[in-house]
């Protein structure tokens, strides 16, 4: 499948998620992809895959995932799940968790 049609995918299945921390309002955006769910930092154009890590690190192409977030930016189709602060580092750490 090509990357357009992964991107698409990912946005029809809702798989964008931006997890807001509030009051704080700290961002932390994960994608579910084929397999796993990755954190991703837009501002730093990074990640969590292993195709942004083997591929897109040596050849400044980005992931899909990136592009999805940011299609489903453009397209309004962000699944947004409000946390509370003193949630946060538990979050993080499941989230790190998950990448090992």
């Amino acid at each position: 499948m090509k990357e357009s049609g992964n991107v698409e995918s990912i946005i029809s299945s809702n798989g964008v998620k931006l997890h807001l921390f509030e009051p704080s309002n700290r961002k932390i955006w994960t994608v579910v992809g084929k397999e796993n769910e990755h954190w991703l930092d837009l501002d730093l154009g990074y990640c969590s895959c292993e195709d942004y890590f083997y591929n897109a690190m040596e050849t400044g192409r980005q992931c899909y995932h990136l592009s999805a977030v940011k299609a489903a930016v453009e397209q309004d189709k962000i699944e947004v799940v409000k946390f509370q602060d003193s949630e946060f580092e538990s979050f993080i750490l499941a989230l790190v968790q998950d990448l090992v």
